[in-house]
């Protein structure tokens, strides 16, 4: 496939790099990658093993030295020319995202170009990487913070956002001094290896040292266990589910590391009687099979008021009835495969179980067959009529299934249902209504980390930070102030005077 020969994906290929080369070495084990698309064979890459991991870790290192010393808007200018290289390989890198991972040609190309936008974002970053000047109780004495490099950033991403998660995290890491260590999922690793062959001009045509962008593809319990203990990696962000996030935490804390947890989400839309459903409808729909339901933010439950859950319910079923569900890069089509037959399966438990505590399914739930559908991993988006407390619902089933809950009385009793489960990822509500709106954005309203007001859970900006309470992690990765989480703080006191005065008073004369 031409898009292939354009990022560098040969047929074979290695699993660490440093930057600016490629560690040869076979003994690893060969993955190889299938595309969910069409089923049909892409490429394979070596795995790489320990012993290419300490030598990635050892040059990273050395990277580092240098690099906290580079000024932080020059970072930025280096920064600036990635996301240059990037809107140059736009189509073919969204091309294989989508076609490697099954997204949307149109979600593929999207997620390039949340790579680019938050290049563009950290280069202004760059050049505010702001601290604080404070009073000092003692005279002729002067205090601030400031914020200095981390060292080694660890990424960790998961296979339904290929690329875009990693940028959120590497190129604010990179402005702020920090070199970065990226582990990708094994199911989608081509699309980390184009984006290494992407940026490794900027680095070679800056003279610049190889270990600011390493990538290291390997099994989880030999490579990614080495990489959750090593006390070299003093940050690592993560992206996966809450059993993979919780291991990680245990791990990491033990060794007083820091992490970036960016876990499950069962996210919730609150419709209420005053919502404008010509506005809500579409919006649920989107969020609910975009990515075929395998978003952190996908809409899983939408919680409707009784008096208008019957026009919900039959609206909702002809729109899904409306779906093209196919070949992702036809871009006419609205839902691609989901990533593997694993995936389909856990789809299809997750029916079978709502059906057994009490839920019904309203539409959809079959698993897609004959031409166009030979991969097998091709299901139609499920609608389903379930009560909030059952055990299915409150997990988080990575696959396009739609739970309709029913709610009675005021928006309190939504709330109280949208808050009513572990994770706390994103939420939204629709109503025109000031005070239910309001109300949901206050103390009293959503625990979610992102809360939204006539938009869904889903499609979130690089602008703002993103992450989630709860079992979702606490982190937060991407805009506003996130970038302090990639740096070490510092409280600074200067005397400029001639005596020692102690804080608070204290006497210590000799």
């Amino acid at each position: 496939m031409d898009f292939l020969k354009k990022l560098g994906i040969k047929e074979k290929n290695f699993g660490a790099s440093t930057g600016l080369n490629w560690i040869e070495n076979t003994n690893g084990g060969e993955l190889n990658i299938y595309s969910p698309t069409d089923g049909k064979y892409i490429a394979s890459v070596y795995q790489a093993t320990v012993e290419d991991y300490e030598k990635v870790i050892k040059i990273s290192e050395e990277a580092f030295k240098f690099w906290r010393t580079f000024p932080a808007p020059k970072r930025g200018e280096i920064v600036r020319q990635i996301g240059n290289v990037l809107r140059e390989y736009k189509e073919p890198l969204g091309t294989l995202v989508s076609y490697e991972m099954g997204k949307s040609l149109q979600e593929g190309m999207g997620e390039v170009q949340e790579m680019i936008d938050i290049c563009d974002f950290a280069v202004g970053q760059s050049r505010q990487l702001y601290g604080f000047t404070m009073q000092s109780e003692r005279p002729r004495h002067r205090m601030y913070d400031q914020y200095h490099p981390l060292g080694i950033v660890g990424i960790i991403t998961a296979f339904n956002f290929p690329v875009a998660v990693w940028a959120w995290n590497a190129m604010l890491a990179t402005i702020a001094g920090d070199t970065n260590l990226w582990k990708p999922s094994s199911k989608v690793p081509l699309s980390a290896i184009a984006v290494q062959n992407i940026i490794a001009p900027v680095i070679k045509n800056n003279n610049l040292p190889e270990g600011l962008f390493s990538l290291i593809i390997g099994k989880g319990s030999s490579v990614g266990e080495k990489m959750l203990n090593d006390k070299k990696v003093p940050l690592i962000s993560i992206t996966g589910s809450i059993d993979i996030g919780r291991h990680a935490a245990i791990q990491i804390a033990k060794r007083f590391g820091k992490y970036i947890l960016e876990l499950g989400g069962n996210n919730a839309i609150i419709l209420t009687p005053e919502a404008d459903l010509k506005m809500a409808i579409p919006s649920t729909v989107f969020g609910a099979v975009g990515t075929a339901g395998q978003r952190c933010t996908s809409t899983r439950r939408l919680i409707v008021h009784e008096s208008i859950y019957d026009k919900v319910k039959n609206t909702l079923v002809d729109a899904y009835g409306k779906l093209r569900i196919g070949d992702p890069l036809n871009i006419e089509n609205h839902v691609g495969p989901l990533i593997d037959k694993s995936a389909v399966a856990l789809f299809k438990d997750a029916l079978n179980r709502l059906e057994k505590e009490g839920g019904k399914v309203l539409f959809g739930g079959k698993v897609l067959e004959g031409k166009g559908y030979e991969s097998g991993c091709y299901v139609v988006p499920a609608i389903c009529e379930a009560e909030n407390h059952f055990k299915v619902v409150q997990e988080e089933t990575f696959a396009p299934i739609l739970y309709l809950i029913k709610y009675s009385g005021d928006v309190h009793n939504a709330i109280e249902l949208q808050n009513g489960v572990v994770q706390g990822l994103s939420s939204g509500i629709f109503t025109n209504n000031m005070r239910e709106a309001e109300l949901f954005l206050s103390a009293e309203g959503s625990d979610c980390g992102i809360a939204n007001v006539n938009i869904g859970t889903s499609g979130a900006e690089i602008g703002g930070a993103f992450g989630g309470e709860k079992e979702t992690g606490g982190g937060r990765e991407s805009g506003s102030d996130a970038w302090k989480a990639y740096m070490r703080r510092q409280t600074n006191t200067i005397n400029y005077g001639t005596t020692l005065p102690l804080a608070q008073g204290i006497k210590f004369d000799i």
